[in-house]
């Protein structure tokens, strides 16, 4: 029997609900699953220009066949979804994407145990540590004055800032004169988290990034889960606002990616920045360990959140 690559990965896939799949694992699993047929397409593959002569050549055939095949899986049921990361990850859920985004947000409640868009803190910190050369700082909305009404510090001030050194490797020379010609040794960077974005909350989110973190150098919304549908609607919103987006990856945090670089703001918005150093205790700190940086020229690690190791 010849093997229905495609129809049988969408019966793994609804085998395995909520489980993240690459294209190699699903291979992998085709193989465990369908050996005999697998072994008939390696022997009928011997006719052919392209004979497959090894199971790790058969692997890899499927690899290519299951990326190729994408379309018509997610066609054969509804229920199955992609990710915007490379390697793209399949799943299989019977939640729509607002279902998806209720229960997260349920689990957020800080009413109740737990705070998993909390948890990212200090994993997009590690990141923007070790692999961005980027000084972060968490900006605690707890600490707001919300004058603004209940729901203002959502569309206020980011989860995370950073700053950057554009001036570590430069010759003494060159920093002297910078400082008397009040050339930018440095950019300011701004972070909005989110767990999930998909279909359902794709454009509220972004705007939210647009409202909170435009005023800065480099403006990005994190998540650590992005379908490939918002992945495409965020490639359209991105280019007309210069926001880019980074995909946090919550096991190892170092192999997270930049799915959208952000285009630079060569201006710094100051007064949307003296607007949140009236509204919150941390943005202030941060906008004063900028200012101690010109004025000294160096940047105290424990001032900052870097996590420790």
């Amino acid at each position: 029997m010849a093997l229905d690559l495609s129809k049988t990965v969408v019966e793994i896939l609804k085998q395995n609900p909520q489980q993240y799949f690459t294209a190699r694992q699903l291979a992998e699993k085709v193989f465990e699953l369908k050996t005999t047929e697998c072994y008939a397409k390696m022997k009928r593959s011997k006719a052919t220009v392209s004979p497959i002569d090894t199971e790790d050549a058969l692997i890899d055939q499927l690899v290519s066949e299951i990326a190729a095949y994408t379309k018509r899986i997610k066609e054969l049921s509804t229920h199955i979804k992609t990710t915007a990361d490379r390697p793209r990850k399949y799943y299989y859920t019977e939640q729509s994407d607002v279902q998806e985004i209720e229960t997260i947000e349920e689990i957020s409640n800080p009413k109740k145990i737990g705070h998993p868009e909390h948890d990212s803190y200090p994993l997009l910190c590690q990141y923007l540590f070790t692999e961005q050369n980027i000084y972060p700082k968490r900006i605690d909305e707890k600490k707001s004055s919300n004058t603004k009404g209940t729901n203002g510090n959502k569309w206020l001030h980011p989860d995370i800032v950073g700053l950057k050194n554009l001036s570590e490797k430069w010759n003494p020379d060159v920093i002297s004169c910078a400082n008397k010609h009040a050339f930018n040794k440095t950019s300011v960077w701004s972070f909005e988290v989110k767990i999930k974005i998909n279909s359902s909350n794709v454009r509220e989110c972004f705007f939210q990034t647009v409202s909170n973190s435009s005023w800065a150098n480099y403006a990005y919304l994190v998540a650590q889960d992005i379908d490939s549908n918002a992945k495409e609607e965020l490639d359209i919103l991105c280019s007309a606002h210069n926001i880019g987006v980074i995909l946090l990856n919550s096991v190892n945090p170092s192999e997270s990616q930049i799915l959208i670089p952000a285009k630079e703001r060569n201006q710094l918005d100051w007064n949307m920045i003296d607007r949140i150093v009236k509204e919150n205790p941390d943005f202030k700190e941060f906008i004063n360990l900028i200012t101690e940086f010109y004025q000294t020229g160096k940047i105290k690690s424990r001032d900052w959140d870097i996590p420790k190791f």
